[in-house]
């Protein structure tokens, strides 16, 4: 009589377990594996599974920026495989990818190989396995996905349905806004620095159009924000991915916005700072609508759009005086000036009567030029959130660098003002000095203007 209650009860057991969800998988086993891509190289990746997994759905996990290393996938990778679902982290294409260059079709050609890999894997469904796209991989993925019918859904984190231009524009002026910073170096210097880089050829996809790829996905849609997102408008950009769905007549796509969570959907406290392991019901949410395909996805479902500071801008293209190469002439013109009237200085008789205007004027343009050079190149480069003492919203370099420029204009009004009693008299020379300091100085003028110097 035990022995047959012992089974009974080991029966029992046996058929709870086999009945529980996929989602309350706890044993995960990561392989490694290597698969070719389109352009006929290799490329190597790692397969989290369910342990004994067979039959599941499964998801290729397409990077962000950068070389696509990192903790947070893995994260992600297992947090799709304690839910039950089969994920496949690769290695991001890197030779030739560059601020200057990427090509987003190409990523999405090798995402479409992971997928091909993953659907050959005797732990999935070929028929349910998708594409998760993190951050730039919200542009990539989504180009995978409208050329491709293998594809059985998508899920963005922190993706945009707006140009990479106006996203890195944003998240530059979300920094020094949120940190105090007001006035003509965010509206004016930071703006302006990102459209040269994209005159100059050195931003890569910078105008690229996310919409019309939005606007041909037939797929399911799974598309999360969190609602600290500083580097891409959370809000704006789901109010663009569902307006682009309703445009197109799309009814199976989920849109949801996580409290209290960054960029890639980590817990943070400002929307800056990553806090360990994914935000609460992050992954969970992933799982239980992968898993729930297609009922998950319809009707389709979207939160309210998460609040902004202020709203992303288009960046209008750079009028033909704007180019970079005309304002690198300008500015090669104002150094060849300024160092002609320096070096002319040693000869005695081409010296100017009236100096100190003149030394002023010099001084405060060659300072100038300097600290806006490394001004910009600091807002370009570093992801700072803190800027250091403000004073009436600027930075104090900032600043310092205005009053320079206010100190130029005014040396400069002297030393035209000054112009027949300071050209009386001299010699040929003296005059070329003369001109070449007024070249100089009237071209930084403009350059400042140009850069928020001489704006509020």
């Amino acid at each position: 009589m035990l022995s047959i209650l012992r089974r009974i009860i080991l029966l029992t057991i046996m058929i709870t377990v086999a009945g529980l969800p996929a989602a309350h998988a706890q044993h995960t086993t990561p392989v490694d594996i290597a698969f070719p891509r389109a352009d006929g190289t290799t490329t190597a990746g790692t397969v989290h599974a369910p342990a004994g997994a067979t039959g599941r759905p499964g998801v290729v996990l397409v990077h962000g920026s950068g070389d696509g290393s990192g903790e947070h996938y893995d994260r992600v990778a297992e947090a799709f495989a304690r839910a039950g679902i089969v994920a496949l982290r690769y290695d991001k294409r890197t030779e030739g990818y560059t601020p200057a260059h990427r090509d987003y079709a190409l990523l999405a050609d090798d995402a479409l190989a992971a997928v091909a890999a993953l659907r050959s894997r005797p732990e999935v469904d070929p028929a349910r396995v998708g594409l998760w796209g993190l951050s730039e991989g919200g542009w990539v993925a989504p180009l995978a996905a409208s050329r491709s019918t293998e594809v059985a859904f998508l899920i963005t984190i922190g993706a945009n349905s707006i140009a990479p231009a106006a996203q890195q524009n944003w998240a530059n002026e979300t920094r020094f806004r949120t940190a105090g910073v007001r006035g003509s170096m965010v509206d004016v210097l930071a703006r302006n620095g990102i459209r040269q880089l994209v005159s100059a050829g050195q931003f890569a996809q910078a105008g690229y159009d996310p919409i019309p790829v939005l606007e041909r996905i037939t797929q399911p849609v799974l598309a999360i924000w969190g609602d600290q997102d500083r580097l891409t408008p959370p809000g704006d950009s789901l109010r663009g991915f569902q307006l682009a769905f309703e445009r197109a007549g799309k009814t199976n796509y989920t849109l949801r916005t996580l409290a209290n969570a960054q960029h890639g959907g980590q817990p943070t406290t400002d929307g800056f700072d990553k806090l360990p392991g994914l935000v609460p019901g992050y992954g969970e949410l992933m799982g239980d609508w992968v898993n729930g395909i297609p009922g998950t996805a319809v009707p389709p479902v979207a939160d309210k759009p998460a609040a902004q500071g202020h709203s992303a801008r288009a960046l209008s293209p750079a009028s033909w005086w704007e180019t970079t190469t005309v304002q690198l002439t300008l500015l090669f013109g104002m150094i060849l000036a300024l160092a002609g009237y320096a070096c002319t200085g040693m000869v005695g008789s081409w010296r100017l009567p009236d100096r100190l205007p003149a030394r002023v004027l010099w001084c405060t343009v060659v300072l100038g030029i300097a600290g806006t050079i490394v001004q910009l190149g600091y807002i370009l480069t570093t992801r700072a959130t803190s800027f250091g003492p403000l004073l009436f919203g600027r930075t104090l370099p900032w600043l310092a660098l205005q009053l320079l420029a206010l100190g130029a204009v005014v040396a400069l009004g002297v030393v035209l003002a000054r112009a027949r009693h300071t050209l009386a008299g001299v010699s040929i020379g003296a005059r070329t000095r003369w001109t070449l300091l007024v070249c100089g100085g009237t071209g930084f003028v403009l350059w400042a203007l140009y850069w928020g110097l001489l704006l509020p």
